[in-house]
């Protein structure tokens, strides 16, 4: 070091310094690297995300690595220091040194370098792996010895080095993803992301049209009426059955029966001879579940049926679509059934209406933990069928009923822009 002039040492002193900005940086560029976005790059073939993600295979050898690199420029770089001070200034000289070395590295070589890095992962960690891959080979045994007496450290703590398996995302963790996602993911697709998660959560029952309101064809109803009723539904599928739902036949696929009636008379006996055997699906099926079982099954068309056989009601790949991307119509009035918005800023609502769906597209704040439907959550909090013309107050709503049949609410008043706050009463 004698031969070494004092301006040689100072140039060595800031190579240094910046190879340890450079150690400090790329250790928090690579740690912090996205880890779905690295396999992303990788599998497009970008050759820095290849040499870091094989680099993240084993983070405790190049966690070993960098900190050797780091240390012994760190180490190097005070032995230098301490070298010029004694040269300027003798021995008092060697504090000020160290002190002003800690205050350069602590500025340039650590809270500089690590902050750029975590701001900008990728413009340090894929140029780093170029230098770590063939530095970690030239210096493998040195890495391997000290990770070596690290690990059997960590081992007696319970700790493995192997233990790196845990990168994948829980639902809520892939929930958060997608809503924080911002203008990378459009609002409607984060929408149809976001119910594709919710579809476990929700069941065929949620969102089936009841049996009572089921649209179908009765073969012992006249030819002449069944046709008409053919040639009018707004429907591709219908269930057809023989005095009653309980009775059921099949499904008839209005194609085929338009087919039929094209090539001469339509007769019952043809109906049934062109009917489909009808698909059943358990109650408490999973919406997410149901999707795959209608793809794997080809159809399009459920009917609901609870423990004891009886029918429950009907769903359709439709609806189940629906859950994902959607109302298919964009009035708001007309995507829920049963729904008609008055002029005075009231609703009149059918006991049938779904409360998810009036939740989902109108905003009410209603629980939808509980009963299916307007007529369920009345019938649950009153505890009895009311009769018309009573006013209560659910959940902060003002509602009256206006028509009680068949011991069920057949349609209410609600007055959503009058919500209170406070708990339910009955007026």
């Amino acid at each position: 070091m004698n031969d070494i002039s004092t301006s040689a040492l100072f140039a060595i002193l800031a190579l240094l310094i910046m190879l340890s900005a450079f150690f400090s940086g790329s250790e928090t560029a690579l740690m912090t690297l996205n880890r779905y976005r690295l396999k992303h790059l990788t599998k497009i073939g970008h050759a820095g995300a290849i040499k870091a993600a094989k680099l993240l295979q084993r983070p405790d050898r190049l966690i070993g690595l960098i900190l050797l690199g780091n240390n012994f420029v760190n180490i190097l770089a005070s032995s230098i220091a301490t070298i010029i001070a004694l040269r300027l200034g003798g021995e008092a000289a060697i504090a000020m040194a160290a002190g002003l070395l800690t205050l350069v590295i602590l500025i340039f070589a650590e809270v500089a370098p690590k902050t750029l890095a975590a701001l900008h992962p990728e413009r340090l960690a894929f140029p780093a792996s170029f230098v770590y891959s063939p530095l970690l080979r030239l210096l493998y045994p040195l890495v391997w010895l000290v990770n070596g007496i690290a690990n059997a450290l960590l081992k007696q703590l319970g700790v493995s080095p192997d233990d790196n398996n845990n990168q994948y995302l829980s639902q809520e963790e892939l929930r958060t993803v997608v809503m924080e996602a911002g203008a990378l993911i459009p609002k409607r697709h984060q929408r149809m992301l976001l119910s594709i998660l919710d579809l476990e959560k929700t069941e065929v029952e949620d969102i089936m049209i009841p049996r009572n309101e089921v649209d179908g064809i009765d073969l012992e109803e006249p030819i002449d009426e069944i046709i008409k009723q053919l040639q009018g539904s707004p429907y591709t599928r219908l269930p057809v059955f023989n005095g009653g739902i309980d009775n059921l036949v099949g499904i008839i696929n209005l194609r085929k029966a338009m087919y039929a009636l094209t090539q001469g008379s339509l007769t019952t006996d043809i109906i049934r001879e062109i009917t489909d055997l009808p698909y059943f699906i358990p109650e408490g099926t999973p919406l997410n579940r149901q999707l795959l079982n209608f793809q794997r099954e080809t159809q399009r068309l459920g009917l609901i049926v609870d423990e004891y056989g009886d029918l429950l009601g009907l769903v359709t790949l439709a609806d189940l679509l629906e859950e994902i991307v959607g109302e298919f119509t964009t009035d708001p009035a007309d995507s829920v059934q049963d729904v008609q918005p008055q002029q005075d800023g009231s609703f009149l609502v059918a006991g049938s209406a779904n409360v998810k769906e009036l939740v989902r597209t109108f905003h009410w704040q209603l629980p939808t933990d509980g009963p299916r439907t307007i007529n369920g959550l009345i019938i649950e909090y009153m505890e009895t069928i009311p009769e018309p013309g009573t006013s209560l107050l659910l959940k902060g709503y003002p509602v009256e009923i206006l028509q009680t049949q068949d011991n069920a609410v057949k349609l209410i008043s609600i007055q959503p822009g009058m919500r209170r706050s406070g708990a339910d009463t009955t007026l």
